[in-house]
């Protein structure tokens, strides 16, 4: 049903145009991937109040918790509660990680209408982080994204390490390619590129997205960038310029990477936005309330908020 060992060509690659429209989706991460390797527990009611300010503040996608044990993600452990207790809005989706069946079946539970499934673009780390090597992760999303179709279940693909990886170092862009093409080929309707540990630079990035307008749609990619070495917002400038336009960010910069040492938090929220707006992009996410909702959770956390925009703002 997939082919990892070549690339798979998808459509003729007139692919690396810039979009005519100028409208960007912002996924946000903050309660899952941003709340995730927090050691303290974070309490249930924070987690919701956190979603529901995201959710007014005119988000399309709050990637709201995950389906992962709580033996690997305790702070997680709550989930069930969480989306039962969210208020949901129409038009937003509000996903969840799945890393396999089991997963996939308390997420129907839970009346998701939207998981996502992860993989890496290295082997160490696919196994560090699966405990399975790329190609037998693959082979587990099968009989997942069967059940998630016969529930009208969206899914989305998560390659981690396309740029860099801490166990192997760099990457090749055409690994990366291959498992984008893989994770489309199984029925995803979008994958989201993760810089996990956040080496990536505006030289990197390029070489990746050439070698993946060769087989892989632009408009089903998104990009996920974490901001280690302070390179997350020139790396998203790369990806618009290549016609990629939905970016995964996380309020006030929470996040980072629980089985990759040293790998800081995610690009703000708060400065992507204030990026977009000012380049005449559209988001209709409001700025200020995000503003306001990443100083509510770091208030909450007693962590330095990481958006620039939100200390600047506040001088």
């Amino acid at each position: 049903m997939h082919r990892l060992g070549g690339i798979i060509r998808l459509k003729d690659p007139v692919l690396c145009r810039k979009l005519s429209n100028n409208f960007v989706k912002v996924v946000e991460v903050g309660p899952r991937d941003g709340l995730q390797n927090i050691k303290d527990l974070v309490p249930t009611q924070t987690k919701i109040d956190l979603i529901n300010r995201l959710s007014n503040c005119g988000f399309k996608s709050i990637e709201s918790t995950s389906f992962v044990s709580p033996k690997w993600i305790p702070q997680l452990a709550d989930n069930t509660e969480v989306l039962a207790k969210i208020e949901r809005h129409d038009g937003v989706d509000y996903p969840v990680l799945v890393p396999n069946m089991k997963g996939l079946v308390g997420a129907i539970a839970s009346n998701v209408a939207e998981i996502g499934i992860f993989t890496a673009a290295s082997e160490q780390f696919c196994k560090k982080n699966t405990n399975c090597t790329i190609a037998e992760s693959l082979d587990r999303f099968i009989p997942v994204m069967e059940k998630a179709n016969e529930h009208d279940i969206k899914v989305r693909g998560y390659v981690s390490c396309v740029v860099g990886c801490p166990y192997e170092g760099k990457v090749d862009p055409v690994k990366v390619a291959e498992v984008s093409a893989a994770l489309l080929d199984l029925g995803c309707f979008e994958v989201s590129l993760g810089d996990t540990i956040g080496v990536g630079t505006a030289g990197s990035i390029t070489k990746m997205f050439e070698c993946l307008k060769q087989s892989v749609p632009m408009d089903q990619l998104a990009l996920h960038c974490h901001d280690t070495y302070g390179q997350a917002l020139a790396n998203i400038l790369m990806g618009l310029n290549y016609g990629v336009r939905v970016f995964d960010s996380s309020v006030a910069g929470l996040g980072g990477c629980p089985y990759a040492k040293g790998a800081s938090g995610n690009v703000a929220t708060e400065d992507l936005l204030y990026m977009l707006h000012g380049s005449g992009m559209e988001t209709g996410v409001d700025l200020a309330g995000v503003i306001e909702t990443g100083r509510f959770i770091s208030d909450h956390l007693g962590r330095v908020n990481g958006s620039k925009v939100s200390l600047a703002t506040q001088l």
